[in-house]
């Protein structure tokens, strides 16, 4: 088994606006950390990664990037896509457990150690990275 990296590293995957971009992305992550023997957060990674490319592609009609780091014992995952709108606040768990939607960032924001997002502009074009950060233990 190979041993946890104690160099930073970082990987990005850019995904086309298509629903199976979403298992492509969380298949690729669970190869990623287990190579780099993250096996203990991998579970939670591809929850958290499932959920913020999910609404990448469902909520935003051009491409989209996955972009996962780790430096310093911290994992973190980001999600790049084309829509500037800053994505809903997360409500409580009991308040959303009989929604069909909505879910996505509550379970992030629940799962994760921290997350955020921002807005982006570069040469004209726009758009935001939601990002959470996992600490390995």
């Amino acid at each position: 088994m190979p041993e946890t990296s104690k160099e930073p590293w970082e990987y990005s995957l850019y995904i086309p606006n298509d629903p199976r971009a979403v298992t492509v992305s969380r298949r690729t992550l669970r190869l990623i950390l287990t190579m780099h023997g993250l096996i203990g957060v991998v579970d939670v990674a591809e929850l958290l990664a499932t959920e913020l490319v999910s609404n990448a592609v469902r909520h935003t009609k051009g491409p989209a990037a996955l972009r996962v780091r780790w430096s310093a014992g911290v994992l973190r995952l980001g999600v790049w896509d084309a829509n500037s709108e800053p994505p809903e606040p997360p409500g409580h768990l009991e308040q959303l457990a009989d929604m069909e939607e909505g879910r996505g960032l509550a379970l992030v924001r629940a799962c994760a150690d921290v997350w955020g997002w921002q807005p982006l502009a570069r040469e004209g074009n726009r758009g935001k990275y939601v990002w959470c950060e996992l600490a390995a233990a």
